[in-house]
């Protein structure tokens, strides 16, 4: 199976990278299944049913998500009504929404995602370790491409996600930090890895926002309000081949320009 990740993206430029080059993606390297980190689509923080489905639309199978994804009221029984946005799976039981979903492709072939969120600088959630235990027991035997999106801050706890997960998944993606980070690998037993999947909107920025509204933040010690880079922008993302046993056989790391006119 070709498994696309797609790097969180940002805002309506990250939303216009996925309707103008996820197309070429998936003819190119004959992509199976599409899947995205959508918790700053809207702009550039948080997701709304409106942006959830336009995503959808344009190709993405499944989006998941992270601690931004509570930012719009909306999107509360939006995630109650629809099997193809998740929420990190460590939130308490009654959060609405869920945390793993199982998708098939076009080609009727089988695929398991979860969503994890980080604790390290972030919030006092239930264990990502042992809630990917309790997943990993639901799922039945037969499905052996899992993939794992770990949204977290700090780049130890990843890694320690993807040697806690090796062999028993299909690869582990890191997400949030909105940089792309050169590491892909796969690991001893079988697992593809990458601490982040990089970002889809605008580089010209700081994570995505304008950078002198970021920079006159850390100058002043003063709040600003967020808003939304429109240049240079990008898809990032990785590539992952996997084989029918769940084993990653290839992880390469994307990234794909919009050539302006």
């Amino acid at each position: 199976m070709n498994i696309f990740f797609i790097g969180d993206i940002v805002g309506a430029p990250g939303r216009r990278a996925v309707e103008e080059l996820l197309p070429k993606v998936v003819d190119r390297h004959f992509v199976d299944l599409v899947v995205a980190n959508g918790e700053n689509a809207a702009g550039g923080i948080g997701i709304t049913p409106q942006v959830a489905e336009q995503l959808l639309s344009s190709g993405i199978d499944l989006l998941t998500s992270g601690n931004h994804i509570w930012k719009h009221k909306e999107i509360l029984p939006y995630l109650e009504e629809t099997d193809r946005l998740l929420r990190p799976a460590n939130y308490p039981p009654d959060t609405p929404g869920q945390g793993y979903a199982i998708i098939e492709t076009a080609a009727g072939e089988k695929a398991a995602v979860i969503n994890l969120e980080g604790r390290v600088f972030m919030n006092p959630l239930e264990c990502p370790f042992r809630t990917a235990d309790r997943i990993l027991s639901d799922i039945p035997r037969d499905i052996k491409v899992i993939l794992v999106d770990i949204h977290a801050e700090a780049t130890s706890e990843k890694l320690a996600m993807g040697w806690y997960l090796d062999g028993r998944v299909s690869a582990v993606i890191g997400t949030h930090t909105h940089v792309q980070t050169a590491d892909e690998r796969i690991l001893p037993k079988g697992s593809g890895y990458i601490t982040d999947a990089g970002m889809t909107g605008p580089l010209n920025s700081v994570i995505g926002m304008k950078k002198e509204v970021i920079l006159e933040r850390f100058l002043s010690q003063r709040p600003q309000p967020f808003k939304v880079a429109t240049q240079d922008i990008q898809m990032q993302g990785v590539l992952l081949k996997v084989d029918p046993a769940g084993r990653c056989q290839e992880i390469r790391r994307l990234q794909m320009a919009i050539k302006e006119r």
